[in-house]
């Protein structure tokens, strides 16, 4: 059973840093490229990032780049997201996803974990 399991969620204020992690098990982790998808309260579904098997080409969205960074562990089956200089626009539940890399079609998701950005 494919299980991604998203932590390190938090309210910061604008400016601030998170750090977001997302566990796989359940599937070889290492050949799948993945991606974070976002969604903020009332609004869709937002891709935000992918990355491909090897780690070495990452995608953003054009509204997080050079502020968010995507990167992989594949020995520890891990994704991450780093996300520098909040804005209040990035307050949304984010998701890990397996299968996607440009686009927000993907295979399966986790439940999420809650950003909340705000002074």
């Amino acid at each position: 059973e494919v299980q991604l399991v998203e932590s390190g969620g938090d309210l910061a204020q604008p400016g601030g840093s998170l750090r977001l992690s997302c566990a796989a098990s359940g599937f070889p982790f290492k050949v799948y490229s993945m991606c974070w998808v976002r969604q903020a309260p009332g609004k869709g579904l937002e891709w935000v990032s992918g990355i491909n098997w090897s780690g070495t080409n990452p995608y953003y969205t054009d509204s997080v780049k050079g502020r968010f960074t995507i990167s992989r562990d594949n020995a520890k089956a891990t994704l991450y997201l780093q996300l520098n200089s909040l804005q209040t626009e990035d307050t949304a539940m984010y998701y890990c996803a397996k299968g996607c890399y440009v686009s927000a079609t993907y295979d399966s998701r986790g439940q999420g974990t809650q950003v909340t950005v705000s002074s």
